[in-house]
Order: structure tokens, then sequence, then C-alpha cells
């Protein structure tokens, strides 16, 4: 095995990259677990074994950080299901990004496109090891068939509401003790803070609420007053305040724990986390009083929404942004809203062409909330919709 320890592998790095060889072969696609539970233990060891097998491909999710080392001689072929965060910049801008909603990711795996190894942080649970912070379109890829190579993590919450996944699928190639990735709190300034409240005025009791990550998300639940339940993509330190006010409702329903190291430790034994075809079905979530709040980079005069780049710099990417808006505007008694700064970054966000294709559609879009107020666009025509839009930002 010596021909296979770099100098920059330690011992231990390189048995887990020996493992891990044993599983790739010329030409297969591995993907990597996404979120705070992500397995970073297994990027050297990866790149390693990929070096000597060649022609790996690689497929990327929801990366709070880089999990393998920037190597396009180990990985030909890079794409990812999200742009954005780490991935931005990431092989030199040669990460690929592929335009698919969050719902559509199982049956994209079903096509053809299932990753053939998939590298995953898991936890002990009942009856063997299964996810933790996270379930995601990973519990796809293992039922499409793919091999999971596992970094077994004592330090993930028990937070998901999954089975174990099968023992003949899984094999286990690292075991460490290292708490979840942690995303520092948004900063919430005046402009997010009254774009906030204006979203919290359109939400009545009982609703269940559904947010985008970041400043606006956040403030909007931050300005919420009457109790609600989450039923959401993630869960982050927002929803611990609505708990700690006592207007959080019942267990919260997402895929993807996100924030501080008080989150993971407040979802530990709380049965949160589960996988995309629950937490993004539309018809399960448009048979409630869903309150869906999204932001976005631009819209368009008529609504239609940019929430992924500007030309070709991917800031961001589709991920449940048109799931839950349009979930919410089928809801009888619920509403899509778009929030968001009438300015950012000194560049006006109402546009009257967007800088990149639509990531949701206009007809998904019920209410444009600004730091101004609100504008309800239901009912309305493209030239109504415009007038709406340009009044409200003024």
């Amino acid at each position: 095995m010596d021909d296979l320890v770099p100098a920059e592998l330690t011992p231990a790095e390189a048995v887990t990259a020996a493992r891990i060889a044993e599983f790739l072969t010329p030409g297969c696609r591995v993907a990597i677990a996404d979120g705070a539970g992500m397995p970073i233990g297994l990027g050297r060891p990866l790149a390693h074994a990929a070096r000597q097998v060649g022609g790996v491909r690689l497929l990327f999710g929801w990366s709070f950080t880089l999990p393998v080392p920037e190597d396009p001689v180990a990985f030909p072929d890079v794409r990812t299901l999200l742009g954005g965060y780490a991935l931005r910049r990431a092989f030199g801008g040669g990460v690929r990004y592929l335009p698919v909603r969050l719902s559509t990711v199982p049956a994209l795996f079903a096509s053809g496109w299932r990753p053939d190894v998939l590298l995953a942080g898991l936890r002990p649970v009942p009856d063997g090891l299964g996810f933790g912070s996270e379930v995601a379109w990973m519990r796809a890829a293992v039922d499409a068939g793919a091999h999971v190579l596992a970094e077994v993590n004592h330090a993930l919450p028990a937070a998901s509401r999954e089975p174990a996944l099968p023992s003949d699928r899984v094999t286990v190639v690292s075991e460490v003790d290292r708490p979840p990735l942690e995303l520092p709190r948004p900063r919430v300034d005046e402009v997010s803070d009254a774009v906030g409240r204006h979203v919290a005025a359109l939400v009545r009791p009982g609703s269940a609420i559904q947010f985008g990550p970041g400043t606006i998300g956040d403030a909007a639940l931050r300005a919420i007053d009457v109790p609600v339940r989450i039923d959401s993509g993630i869960v982050g330190d927002a929803v611990l305040d609505l708990d700690r006010r006592g207007l959080l409702s019942g267990i919260p329903l997402a895929t993807y724990l996100a924030g501080t190291a008080e989150v993971y430790r407040w979802a530990d034994g709380r049965a949160i986390t589960a996988r995309l075809e629950r937490t993004h079905d539309l018809t399960r979530l448009s048979s409630q009083r869903l309150v869906a709040v999204n932001t976005a980079l631009e819209l368009d005069l008529t609504g239609q929404v940019n929430v992924e780049g500007f030309g070709g710099d991917i800031v961001a990417g589709i991920g449940g942004h048109p799931d839950y808006a349009v979930a919410a505007a089928r809801s009888p008694l619920g509403v899509s809203v778009v929030a968001l700064p009438t300015v950012r970054g000194g560049r006006r966000t109402l546009v009257e062409r967007l800088s990149a294709p639509t990531s949701t559609a206009r007809s998904d879009v019920d209410v444009v909330v600004t730091e101004h107020g609100s504008a309800d666009l239901r009912g309305c025509t493209d030239a109504e919709r415009t007038a709406a839009l340009l009044d409200l930002w003024g």
C-alpha cells in the first residue's frame, strides 16, 4: 500500500483512501452528501483514490464548504445541484451548475443520473446507521442504487425522521466525533427588518411557514407574533426564537438543519429532517395554509423571479424556491410571497429584464414585499402587475 500513500495523507487517511478506491471505477459518478453533516473528512482520501482510478465525476449539493481538494486531474467533471456558497469559485469556476428544482432530483436520479457512490456523514440510529442533520436528496440516491461510503460521525444530532439505511448498502470507511458545520446567524439591518415586519403582517395563526435561508427569511420569522408551524426546506436559529417565544406549534419539518451549534443541540432528539419526497411534496404542501416566504436577486416588471445569478455568475441556485412558491400559490388559504429589498449591493432589484433565466414563474408569485410595503398581484394582468411593482419600488 506504500505506493498509495502520498506525503500529504496521514496514515489513517491513507487507509480510508484505500477503502474508498475499492468502490470506484473509471468514469463513475460520486456524490458527496451536503449540508451541515457533510463528510469533510473524506475529501482528501477521495481525491487520492480518484487519481488512482481516473475519470471520477463529482456531484455536489448545498455545500457550506468545499469538501474536496480542487483537483481537476482527480475530478475532470464536477457538477452541483445547487450553486453558491463554497462552490462559486471552486475548481477555477469549473463547477457546472445543474438548473434543477429540488423536488425533481429523485426523478433525475431515476432517469440515469444516479450516483454510483455516495459519500455521506451518518450517525448510529436504531437498527443501524442513518442521517442526522439533513436527509435532502441523499435517501433518493441510495434508493436509486448508490452505495454509501460512510463517515460515521457521533456528533451529528439525532434529528432525522428517516429509518436506518439498508446495511448491505453501507460501508463504513471512517469514524469521527466532529460537530456539524455551522452557518452564522444572518445580520438583520433596518431594511430587512422592515421587510420582515411587512411579511409577518400576512401570516395568520396556525399557518405553516416556509422560509428561504438568509437575512430576509430570518427577519420574517423574528417578526411573526402569532403561533405557526414550520414546514420548510431548512430549520435554523430563527425557528429557535419562535420556540422560545412560545409561537412554534408542533415539531418542525425540514430537509436541512442549518445554523449555529445551538440549533443542533436544540434539534437533537427531535424528528425534524426528512427526505425531499416528503418535504417538497407539492400536493401535501398545498393542502395546508402555507405561507411561502422566499427572496430574489431580481424581479422583472411582471414579477418573474431570478434567484440564481447574474449572467454566467451563479450566486445561488433554484433549490426549492419554485417548489414552495407553486405549492403556496395552489393553497386556497396560503400565499406565495417574494420578499426583497428595493436595492441590493447598489443594484436596483426591480429590472426590465432578468440577468439570468427565470427561476420562478410570475404565475407562482402572489405578493411581493419590500421595505416600503407589499403589492398583492393576485388577479392582476401583466400591465397591472407592472404598475403595482413600479409603485412599490417608488
